[in-house]
């Protein structure tokens, strides 16, 4: 093997300018994954000298070179140029080497530490950034000016809502961006349009990803991020923060391991690198089957209570009764989906001695009986329990906190998120630090609803007078969405069953035969007007770059959005810390931001009240709307006008420390709130909030009308009879899907861009285990082929009226189940770390999508896609160039420390 094959095609630069002492110093934080890293960024003229080695010299006031993993070193990926008001700069981005909360002395992920990269810059690989407006022509996208994109879609619009109706006009957007955009987005969908046919960019319909949780009263981001490092025990589902959210495993969950001693019990398919550091470190590993979480946490329960460790003074003090669960609720017809769950006897529960006397009848509650199901030795259930929840020789509780992410709720969402929260209650989880229970979270938090969701609109019912969510994809297919508007999500390849949804796009769109042939604006109109008359679909595509197929084959418009670093912005992350993310360069050609964009088009619409001047006018209209929320941030925009200043200026000067909400006010003073649920908070005074904020409840007790929490039962069987036609048959494996640490969910800006991740990682693979791979004649390098000719999809329409048409069962009965076939190829990754019997893959590799192969039949209960819940056949299809070189790709295991 010659020098040839191992050399790496990716040759960095080996210097680098340090900004000078004089260098403009901006805050901003990371733009990736839910932690929320804060990062300063450092600007100076391009053609001006950059800093010196001492500290006095330079603008981080640091003496280089700097020790090993000292924070505020600057390396070829933190730097990069751009224009600033149509000057050249030079620009350093790199992680607060001074931060003192979330990245505490500057850490970063590999994601964070190349987002200077994401900057627009024409001589590198971000120089397809989408730069005007353009509209196809003859297939072929064609640019033109703001007014004659806009004035085509307005006009389609309104023309779809008066013939068609409101449900006619689809919003899919994304839910991580900035308050700002999602804010604008939504008031013009909710609020102005008033459509039911509204989805975010991970899910069909407008619901919330933990049901269960919600249902209980536990709220989703409730923790602060230093309770992982009070714990004495930690549960994780779904998910391995080292490789997901890095600096929460790097700072916070290190911190207890190494400080506070600790133990980590993992509850996932896939051993990775945290998950083998927890072992060693006194840990557990459960390498349950895809799917089978909810007999594995209803087997942990009934250890607890069968040995009375469950925590009796919380369950006294903080559980519902029958009576309190139903209270307040009067004689309607309780239509809302948290009001039917809880309260008309399927999941309800008269207190926690009736859930405690059903969970105990339950079959699938006996240890012996979970283990079989999920795939493990049933020791390791009793070993679990016992880590959690046995007392301490002194008599003192275990500090027990559960973190889950998605390996956990886009599986069996309802009953997941259900047997994990009453796990979560009679442990003690909720309020206390270092017993807490929430989301790991995978985007950060910039949602902000403009206005209601008009459920009773939606024509999805199931059994009694319950109404679901409008499903948008299913919606589309059926052929009743006539115009979509798509705003930063890679709609298709992100859905389940995406074959099929991509070919309901392709049929509604370019196989209808008005397609627009002329630059004339009218006739363009008049073209698209008769396309959506006859039953197509016209598709307007708000991005930031060009994705296929939704913009570069589908979409008549597309809409060059700018993003991060092109404007100031403000989000939260997954600990409910707010800051500026400031405007630091221009963003390219003609792109505007999503709310401008968003203020265009619904005055050209002829809305009222879109008339903002600038980003911080949208800000502070959106933050009495935050009112209530996990987020409040009111107090934000009431004491900037006090000082006289704007809101986003206010923010500023919190830097990367920013505010942890809910925020309250107390005179001139911004009441943080640390953790939710925390009933023995001390710091709010006894007359409350000043009354410019909100008392919200989730500050002192938990969600729910009364603030205690429900207990719901879990029944097994309302998912089993879907479990039972997903299981693998014949040659088929399971197949599932994941994030892995290089790549930030689609890649649409980090793997596509950064020539070190494509060197990394130049394919999708497939992890599978070596007796899997030994009997398919499989090795490591061997391109392979994933198929399943049963991948069923939800079709039509479907009316509940009698108990059971709901379920997987009734729906195959009456005909609302098509078998659909999806397939996808990939390099196999040969080891032991994934378990006999089931596949791995990346989760959303644009170019060979795993989701071809993921069932597109929502939870019945919620809504909510069952992501990871896949099989299929794998077979040798080839050798990959991969397989004896070594410049690319690594087959080396995740799971070594």
């Amino acid at each position: 093997m010659g020098a040839k094959d191992s050399t790496p095609f990716y040759q960095p630069p080996d210097k680098v300018p340090l900004p000078p002492a004089n260098a403009e110093v901006l805050t901003t934080c990371c733009d990736y994954c839910i932690v929320g890293c804060g990062f300063k960024v450092y600007r100076w003229p391009a053609n001006a000298p950059g800093g010196g080695p001492k500290k006095n010299q330079n603008a981080l006031k640091r003496d280089y070179p700097l020790k090993p993993l000292e924070g505020g070193w600057v390396g070829p990926n933190q730097y990069t140029q751009a224009t600033y008001k149509g000057k050249l700069y030079n620009l350093v981005v790199v992680a607060d080497p001074d931060a003192k909360v979330v990245n505490v002395g500057g850490t970063h992920s590999i994601r964070g530490g190349c987002i200077a990269q994401k900057v627009y810059n024409p001589q590198k690989p971000t120089q397809d950034r989408l730069r005007q407006p353009m509209v196809r022509v003859n297939d072929i996208l064609m640019p033109v000016t703001w007014d004659f994109a806009l004035d085509i879609a307005a006009e389609v619009s309104k023309h779809v809502i008066r013939e068609h109706g409101e449900d006619a006009w689809a919003m899919k957007y994304y839910s991580y961006q900035f308050f700002e955009n999602t804010y604008a987005l939504t008031r013009l969908a909710l609020k102005s349009i008033n459509t039911p046919a509204i989805a975010e960019h991970d899910h069909p319909s407008k619901v919330d990803a933990t049901p269960g949780w919600t249902d209980i009263g536990y709220d989703m981001f409730a923790p602060a991020y230093e309770d992982y490092a009070l714990a004495d025990c930690i549960l994780v589902s779904g998910t391995d923060p080292y490789e997901t959210k890095s600096n929460l495993w790097e700072y916070w969950f290190l911190k207890g391991i190494r400080e506070n001693n600790t133990k980590l019990i993992f509850v996932n398919p896939r051993k990775t690198t945290g998950v083998a550091y927890a072992e060693k470190h006194g840990g557990l590993y459960l390498d349950i089957m895809p799917g089978s979480d909810t007999p594995l946490y209803m087997a942990m329960a009934r250890i607890i209570v069968e040995n009375g460790w469950e925590d009796q003074e919380f369950i006294k003090n903080w559980v519902n009764n029958f009576w309190e669960t139903d209270s307040g609720f009067g004689r309607g017809t309780r239509n809302t989906p948290w009001q039917w769950r809880t309260t008309w006897g399927m999941f309800q529960v008269n207190g926690y001695e009736d859930w405690k006397k059903w969970l105990l009848s339950q079959e699938e509650s006996k240890p012996e009986v979970a283990a079989k199901i999920a795939g493990i030795d049933p020791k390791l259930i009793y070993q679990a329990a016992e880590m959690m929840a046995k007392p301490k020789p002194n008599g003192q509780r275990v500090k027990t906190t559960i973190c889950i992410e998605k390996g956990c709720y886009w599986s069996n969402n309802y009953l997941n998120t259900v047997s994990i929260g009453n796990l979560g209650i009679i442990l003690g989880c909720g309020g206390r630090p270092g017993q807490a229970i929430g989301r790991l979270g995978g985007h950060q938090r910039g949602g902000s609803n403009g206005g209601p969701y008009p459920g009773m609109k939606s024509p999805y019912k199931v059994p009694g007078r319950r109404r679901l969510e409008l499903d948008v994809d299913r919606w589309l297919e059926s052929g009743h969405v006539r115009f979509a508007y798509v705003v930063g999500t890679t709609w298709i390849q992100a859905m389940a069953g995406s074959s099929a949804l991509q070919d309901a796009f392709k049929r509604y769109t370019k196989l209808n035969p008005h397609q627009v042939r002329t630059l004339d604006k009218q006739a363009i109109i008049d073209t698209l007007k008769k396309r959506v008359d006859s039953g197509g679909l016209v598709v307007v595509n708000q991005e930031i770059y060009l994705r296929d197929p939704i913009g570069k084959q589908y979409a008549d418009i597309v809409l060059p959005a700018a993003t991060w670093g092109e404007e100031d912005f403000v989000r939260a992350n997954g600990e409910r810390r707010l800051r500026l993310y400031s405007k630091f360069c221009d963003a390219p050609g003609e792109a505007l931001p999503d709310w401008k964009i968003v203020s265009m088009f619904a005055q050209k619409m002829g809305f009222e009240g879109y008339d903002w001047k600038d980003s911080n006018d949208v800000f502070e209209e959106c933050c009495r709307f935050s009112r209530g929320s996990r987020k409040d941030y009111n107090a934000i925009r009431v004491i900037a006008r006090r000082k006289g200043m704007r809101a986003h200026d206010f923010l500023r000067t919190y830097g990367t420390t920013g505010l942890q909400a809910p925020l309250l006010i107390d005179g001139d003073r911004i009441v943080e709130t640390k953790r939710l649920h925390d009933y023995n908070r001390k710091d709010i005074p006894d007359t409350g909030p000043e009354g410019a904020t909100i008392h919200n409840k989730r500050l002192l007790a938990f969600n729910t009308h009364t603030g205690k929490l429900n207990m719901l039962k879990s029944p097994w069987k309302y998912w089993s009879d879907f479990y039972v036609f997903m299981q693998p048959r014949g040659e088929e494996l399971w197949v599932t899907n994941g994030r892995i640490n290089e790549i930030w969910e689609s890649g649409f800006d980090d793997y596509a861009r950064r020539p070190y991740t494509q060197q990394r990682w130049p394919e999708n693979f497939l992890e599978i285990h070596p007796e899997d791979a030994k009997a398919r004649g499989i090795e490591s390098g061997d391109w392979v082929a994933i198929e399943s000719d049963r991948v069923p999809v939800q079709k039509e329409l479907n009316l509940g009226v009698k108990d059971g048409e709901m379920w997987f069962d009734g729906l195959m009965k009456r005909g609302h189940i098509t078998l659909a076939s999806g397939q996808f190829t990939a390099v196999a990754i040969v080891t032991p770390a994934i378990k006999k019997g089931v596949a791995f893959s990346n989760f959303l590799n644009e170019n060979a999508p795993a989701n071809t192969i993921t069932p597109r039949v929502p939870d019945p209960i919620t809504n909510n896609y069952r992501f990871k819940i896949a099989h299929g056949t794998v077979r040798k299809i080839g050798v990959s160039q991969y397989k004896h070189r070594f410049d690319q790709m690594t087959f080396a295991r995740r799971d070594i420390v």
